[in-house]
């Protein structure tokens, strides 16, 4: 059996694995750096951001989750609430 990073290894050799990964490196990953390091800077846990976001903690790991991912992409709404329950505003620019 594989270790994990093995199998990381062996499936970044596929071209379009490895184009996706990097996609996602490139675009995705600095907005989840941001919105983790956020929570980090409030000494916030996920299900105390669910509380004030008037929801449940799994809900709060599905959001950081689905920035992994890509397979869910949160609402404006839904990133302004996350951002309120940190005591942030939301800000989304382009560059």
């Amino acid at each position: 059996m594989l270790t994990h990073d093995e199998l990381v290894k062996k499936m970044l050799e596929d071209p379009e694995v490895r184009a996706e990964y990097e996609r996602i490196e490139r675009e995705e990953m600095p907005m989840l750096d941001a919105i983790l390091q956020a929570r980090r800077e409030a000494g916030l846990t996920q299900a105390q951001v669910a509380e004030r976001m008037g929801t449940k903690a799994p809900a709060v790991a599905r959001l950081e989750n689905s920035l992994i991912t890509g397979k869910h992409s949160p609402s404006i709404s839904t990133l302004k609430k996350y951002a309120a329950a940190l005591g942030k505003k939301l800000e989304i620019r382009f560059s």
